[in-house]
């Protein structure tokens, strides 16, 4: 009976210990991948016409998905500014929430997590699929690096194309809420505008800015990753496309808390 009741705490503690261990590893393993994506994107060759063709992958074909989801995000959130707003006769206080919510947290935060859906799960499949039909193999059979043929476009395209969504998605949120503000909670135009204008500041548009440069080297690092590494043929295709989506998903909730302290922490 000792025997057997002292192995439940041992047990316990080899499983935490194994999970600790793997997800050290796993952050190993992540951290390697990034340093050498990163370093293969300033070190030439750059592989333009890729670069080029990943830009418009990710910046021109995404614009539909961000602004609808913007869009609507702007629509909304007057719409609950105004019925809390109301209570307490503040309702001139509306056109400062949307602008500041739409350019510093709502729009780099949903175009990050709609990119990370469409996007990161683009990549990791086919990564993922490059990985387990041995393509990846014959690059390096041929002396092509797939770090810089495959991850070192993706990596420069997210961090410079998720600054440009980010940028037309505020204009086309903040157009929502005044879409709303005007025509349904009967704003006057030119003194919501104004208000707009006058309480938006740099930094405001500034941390959305970083936050999206940061969202979209991590979509692309995570898809990437998870595709590159990926084994076990079908199956494992599947799981690197849904782990590229969660892990994105997750570090871009974790990140914009970070980039906001540092931004904003009094």
């Amino acid at each position: 009976m000792s025997a057997v009741g002292g192995s439940g705490p041992l047990e316990l503690l080899r499983r935490v210990g194994a999970a600790i261990l793997g997800f050290l590893e796993a952050t190993g393993k992540l951290t390697v991948f990034a340093i050498t994506g990163i370093s293969h994107c300033v070190r030439p060759p750059i592989y333009f016409r890729l670069v080029g063709q990943q830009m418009i992958d990710i910046g021109y074909y995404s614009l539909p998905v961000v602004g609808l989801t913007t869009l609507f995000a702007g629509m909304v959130l007057a719409l609950q500014s105004y019925t809390g707003f109301a209570r307490f006769s503040a309702e001139s206080a509306i056109p400062n929430v949307v602008v500041l919510s739409i350019t510093r947290e709502l729009g780099p935060v949903l175009a990050g997590l709609m990119i990370a859906g469409r996007i990161g799960a683009a990549m990791a499949a086919e990564l993922g699929t490059m990985r387990v039909t041995e393509q990846i193999d014959a690059l390096e059979t041929l002396s092509t690096n797939p770090y810089k043929y495959l991850v070192a476009p993706r990596l420069i395209a997210g961090v410079t194309m998720m600054p440009l969504l980010v940028l037309v998605g505020d204009v086309i949120g903040v157009f929502g809420g005044y879409i709303v503000s005007i025509y349904k909670l009967g704003f006057n135009a030119s003194a919501y505008l104004q208000n707009t204008w006058e309480f938006l500041e740099v930094q405001d548009v500034v941390s959305g800015l970083v936050k999206a440069a940061v969202f979209g080297f991590l979509v692309a690092l995570m898809g990437c990753y998870h595709g590159y590494k990926s084994r076990g043929g079908a199956q494992g295709v599947g799981a690197a496309t849904t782990n590229s989506v969660v892990s994105a998903s997750i570090l871009i909730l974790v990140f914009n808390y970070i980039i906001t302290e540092l931004f904003f922490a009094q």
